[in-house]
């Protein structure tokens, strides 16, 4: 069976959409929500989409299902805040561990139904899950406090822990692949990689499995939210030997553009790019045609720069169609070649 290093060395890989895009196509109820386990939780849950990998599976595995109908090589996990530290806002910490296992278990649900709808297709097009690590909804950069600028709402120590907890549902659901996403305050990014060091330390009966790291540029400045620039974030989380770093979410492939052309140029490993559907408009909503994200990637393949892409916020199956197709049979961007001391 091919690895991921395998594929990424034949061709383009494509990585799904959104998530929350399409669970909002469902309208779904505070009472579909909580389905019958959560029927008399003492607190709204409606909004906390991880939760749907337990009480709605076949949604969310649908979801995954039309994503790689539409020829997505690599599914996310609905994972995003799928940790202690972000279930708080629900009061529902105890379930992360169990949210990651069913996350895995709704994803491979949709693999099996597609390779079951195109035999052969897992040894000759295997597709991959990606355990989805999002940023948190705390930061260890900044302080929540303007007239506090040293107080922070979590540690280190906190941060690492949750996503330990993470990483641990993941890796015992059955996950391929580890993503830590949506970076925008590096040091959170750095506690995720210590906290995959140290299970995989810790657990030497369990085969390592290959980091991707994806951060966010938030506006035409090229830094993230926390002020690093690109290149300095890149620096930043290369000792983790991730096998690929790219970008996703906050901006539209127009704008993203720069920025992937800079990274493709200081990256030694592979490259990944899923931006937004464009910019958000007057309502807050993303209406780039599929067409046109499917153009603008295409010309990043075309120009080298790319190894993997997809898409982010407003994203649909329908703009991986296009995608896909825009990229398909057209060459991998390749890994430079590093210099070596000689001693």
């Amino acid at each position: 069976m091919k690895t991921i290093q395998d594929c990424l060395n034949e061709r383009i890989l494509v990585i799904d959409g959104a998530m929350g895009t399409m669970i909002q196509r469902h309208k779904l109820t505070e009472a579909d929500y909580r389905g019958e386990r959560f029927k008399d939780w003492h607190s709204d849950v409606k909004g906390n989409n991880d939760l749907l990998n337990i009480t709605q599976p076949s949604i969310i595995s649908g979801i995954h299902k039309q994503y790689l109908d539409a020829g997505a090589d690599i599914v996310e996990t609905n994972t995003f805040s799928s940790t202690a530290i972000a279930m708080a806002d629900y009061e529902m910490q105890s379930l992360a561990y169990e949210l990651n296992v069913a996350a895995v278990k709704c994803a491979r649900a949709a693999i099996d139904a597609y390779y079951a709808e195109h035999p052969g297709t897992e040894t000759s097009n295997r597709k991959f899950i990606a355990g989805a690590i999002g940023p948190l909804n705390k930061t260890l950069s900044l302080s929540p406090d303007v007239n506090n600028p040293g107080f922070r709402a979590v540690t280190f120590d906190e941060v690492v822990e949750a996503y330990y907890e993470q990483v641990r549902g993941l890796v015992d659901g059955g996950t391929d692949l580890l993503l830590i996403e949506t970076i925008f305050d590096t040091l959170n990014a750095k506690a995720a990689i210590f906290a995959i060091k140290k299970y995989f330390r810790e657990h030497t009966d369990k085969t390592s499995l290959p980091i991707m790291i994806s951060g966010t540029i938030t506006d035409a400045s090229g830094r993230t939210l926390s002020g690093q620039t690109l290149e300095a974030f890149y620096t930043s989380v290369m000792h983790a030997k991730p096998i690929s770093v790219g970008l996703n979410c906050a901006l539209g492939a127009k704008e993203m553009r720069p920025h992937i052309e800079e990274l493709s140029q200081i990256a030694s490993c592979y490259v990944s790019a899923y931006p937004n559907a464009g910019l958000p408009n007057a309502m807050g909503e993303y209406d780039e045609h599929p067409e046109d994200t499917g153009h603008y990637l295409e010309e990043w393949a075309k120009e080298g720069w790319v190894n993997i892409v997809g898409g982010c916020c407003g994203t649909t199956p329908d703009h991986i169609q296009h995608i896909a197709e825009a990229v398909k049979g057209m060459t991998p961007r390749k890994l430079p070649v590093l210099e070596t001391s000689i001693a």
